[in-house]
């Protein structure tokens, strides 16, 4: 970084601040792999699943087909392909 900012080069400026903004978050999934990667995954799990049940009016089924479509298949022992 310091090595960027002594060649005054202009291209970098965004890249260079985002990069310090978020140096902590960049430098942990360095150190430990982590990553929020399963949380993004169910995000767009129940995406889908709002986007499949459009016009749904009670919320409860809403929750209801969330659980059913996330764990509801192994409860019941049922094999996926």
């Amino acid at each position: 970084m310091e090595r960027l900012t002594n060649r005054k080069l202009s291209c970098f400026d965004s890249f260079l601040g985002t990069l310090n903004t978020h140096f902590e978050e960049v430098t942990n999934y360095f150190i430990g792999r982590h990553t929020s990667g399963f949380v993004e995954g169910l995000n767009n799990k129940i995406k889908v699943i709002k986007r499949r049940c459009y016009g749904i009016t009670n919320l409860g089924h809403l929750y209801q087909r969330i659980c059913l479509d996330l764990n509801g298949y192994d409860r019941f022992g049922v094999d996926t392909l």
